[in-house]
């Protein structure tokens, strides 16, 4: 049998604890990206990002198992934020002005061959109309500060501002990268006051 492998489980990156600021350096990991803009409760760009990313998540596992004989778990959807006047988060939360882009963290063996084999498998049949847009990347994000968030999206505002102006400023530090969230529960099956979010922030010396 196939072992299959849980990065959530293996990556230090993918660990956080509500109500606790932790300083981690982030190794360099490669995701599947796609691109978009505006409220994701409203945008048709951020519900065709999602139809895109998935297929294509599912159809490189499969590929790997059965190709490479290792398995792992698709990984939870994540997303880089961020605007021209950041407190379009922290205060305002005015989400028509947000820019973001979706990602899902592929192990590292997988290559462009693969990606391109698995882009083409899942346009076959009905292709989702952003599956072009998809691509492979690497990001490089060092070291940054990240917390447990539970709770509802809109209510990260209180924590991102105790992030941004209390503990990175008192640490000798200042945010040097995009906002980024990693959704550890899904948000269409669990209630909001049940959301498991990572809430990080790239950051470097002051």
């Amino acid at each position: 049998m196939t072992e299959k492998t849980d990065f959530k489980k293996t990556l230090d990156a993918y660990r956080a604890k509500r109500g606790q600021f932790r300083i981690l350096d982030v190794p360099d990991l490669q995701y599947l990206m796609i691109d978009g803009h505006g409220d994701p409760n409203t945008s048709p760009q951020f519900a065709g990002a999602l139809e895109a990313l998935y297929p294509v998540a599912y159809k490189l596992k499969f590929a790997s198992k059965t190709g490479l004989g290792r398995d792992y778990v698709v990984m939870p959807l994540e997303g880089l934020w961020w605007a021209r006047d950041m407190d379009a988060f922290t205060a305002a939360r005015d989400k028509s002005q947000w820019d973001w882009t979706l990602m899902i963290m592929v192990p590292d063996w997988i290559d462009a061959d693969m990606f391109a084999a698995a882009v083409e498998q899942a346009g076959r049949k009905g292709p989702p109309a952003r599956l072009g847009e998809v691509r492979l990347e690497a990001l490089a994000e060092g070291r940054c500060v990240q917390t447990l968030h539970l709770g509802p999206f809109d209510d990260e505002a209180a924590v991102l501002r105790q992030l941004h102006h209390e503990f990175i400023p008192a640490s000798g530090l200042r945010m040097a990268g995009t906002h980024h969230e990693i959704y550890l529960t899904d948000s269409r099956r669990t209630p909001p006051q049940k959301q498991r979010t990572i809430l990080r922030q790239p950051v470097a010396d002051a």
